[in-house]
């Protein structure tokens, strides 16, 4: 992977995640934001469609959510949890695809925008981050708003268009009669533009 340039004051952002661990760790085990996250896992799993069979190569259940204006769809599978709107360590220098790093548990997660991906300027708003991976979190993806949980099936989908393919490849699988772009949850976990090496000597 080739590796990305840039001036980052590591001792600046060691030190920031440093006191942010020691502010989680001073935490009550139920703080209002605890309670917030509870509420909104509550409210993603009445947002589910009721007595809908999932069916594997024909339906899939889809999280939507909006980000930097443009809505979009990630398989519920990839999908371990939702922070609301956590705290951010930026890291100037670092490439417009990567927001900052936050803390999941003690363990650094970055957060990514979509919208550079597709050829668009990302938003500079805070919201809710979609904890993405499949064992284990694997990145975060900062969106505007989560909306709702959906079923989709390949039927309803239609070809992205050939200048989105251009821009995403084969992040993209298909958009809804609405607008809703589906990405494909294997692609973007392998996408090497997602990958970041942290060390002292930068981001790559």
């Amino acid at each position: 992977m080739p590796k990305r340039e840039g001036n980052i004051d590591w001792d600046k952002a060691r030190a920031r995640l440093e006191a942010l661990e020691r502010a989680t760790e001073a935490r009550d085990t139920f703080t209002d934001e605890a309670a917030l996250a509870a509420l909104d896992a509550r409210a993603l799993s009445l947002a589910r469609p009721a007595q809908v069979p999932v069916l594997p190569g024909s339906q899939r259940e889809m999280v939507r959510f909006k980000a930097a204006g443009q809505t979009y769809a990630l398989e519920s599978r990839f999908i371990l949890e939702v922070m609301r709107a956590p705290e951010l360590t930026l890291l100037p220098g670092a490439p417009p695809l990567l927001r900052g790093l936050t803390l999941l548990r003690g363990e650094v997660l970055p957060v990514v925008e979509l919208a550079p991906l597709f050829g668009r300027p990302a938003a500079q708003g805070t919201g809710p981050v979609l904890v993405v991976g499949t064992a284990r979190a694997e990145l975060g993806l900062r969106t505007d708003e989560v909306m709702e949980v959906v079923v989709l099936t390949g039927t309803e989908l239609l070809p992205a268009p050939p200048a989105l393919e251009e821009e995403a490849g084969a992040l993209v699988s298909g958009v809804s009669p609405d607008g809703t772009l589906v990405l494909e949850g294997e692609a973007l976990l392998a996408d090497e533009r997602l990958v970041f090496e942290l060390s002292e000597e930068g981001v790559a």
